[in-house]
């Protein structure tokens, strides 16, 4: 009787277990969609990777054109075109190496330019979110590869501060380099940087 008794502990715990597991994976997939604009959020790949090997874990497959990892330890939540998904993975696997984000560029530079690593797309965007208001909260980002200022008329003067108040405009940063790309702080939403 004791044994049987054990034995049914021993199975509710892990039936317990398993469901906290499920729903701690839906509470990272509902985190991890939150920079997305709401009609994107249903459909979007949501992935982490493991730290030890940067391989890809995917916690859902979606079936748009977005995907998007929960919150990492510098506490960014992000979502990019899954046509970035070669260029990402490549990344992750650097990193896990220990590689610094200087040589981790300089190595995916190298890579695009051999065809192992889908370049950036001209206009592809990108949505980025951070929980504290010390840094631009909610914050949308348009790839433009080797385009400068003069080229799309963008400015180059940096918002931060404005945003870090709520009113942030957009700029062009890494004009006319392979990272060329427009920031475009989100204002007046939930997730955004407050008014001051």
């Amino acid at each position: 009787m004791r044994i049987t008794t054990l034995l049914t502990a021993v199975v509710l715990a892990s039936c317990a277990s398993g469901s906290t597991l499920a729903q701690s994976t839906q509470e990272l997939i509902a985190e991890a969609v939150r920079p997305l604009p709401e009609d994107l959020r249903a459909n979007a790949t949501v992935y982490r990777y493991d730290p030890e090997s940067g391989d890809r874990i995917v916690l859902r497959q979606g079936s748009n054109q977005v995907e998007c990892r929960p919150k990492d330890e510098e506490g960014f939540t992000r979502c990019t075109p899954t046509a970035n998904a070669s260029r990402s993975d490549m990344s992750a696997k650097l990193r896990a190496q220990g590689m610094s984000d200087e040589d981790i560029n300089a190595t995916l530079e190298t890579a695009e330019a051999r065809g192992l690593v889908n370049p950036r797309i001209f206009g592809s965007m990108s949505y980025r979110l951070f929980d504290e208001p010390d840094r631009i909260q909610l914050l949308w980002i348009i790839s433009v590869p080797n385009a400068t200022p003069e080229q799309l008329g963008m400015p180059t003067g940096a918002q931060r501060d404005n945003a870090l108040a709520g009113r942030g405009t957009p700029w062009m940063m890494n004009p006319g380099t392979p990272g060329a790309h427009l920031m475009i702080p989100i204002n007046g939403t939930e997730l955004s940087n407050k008014p001051q």
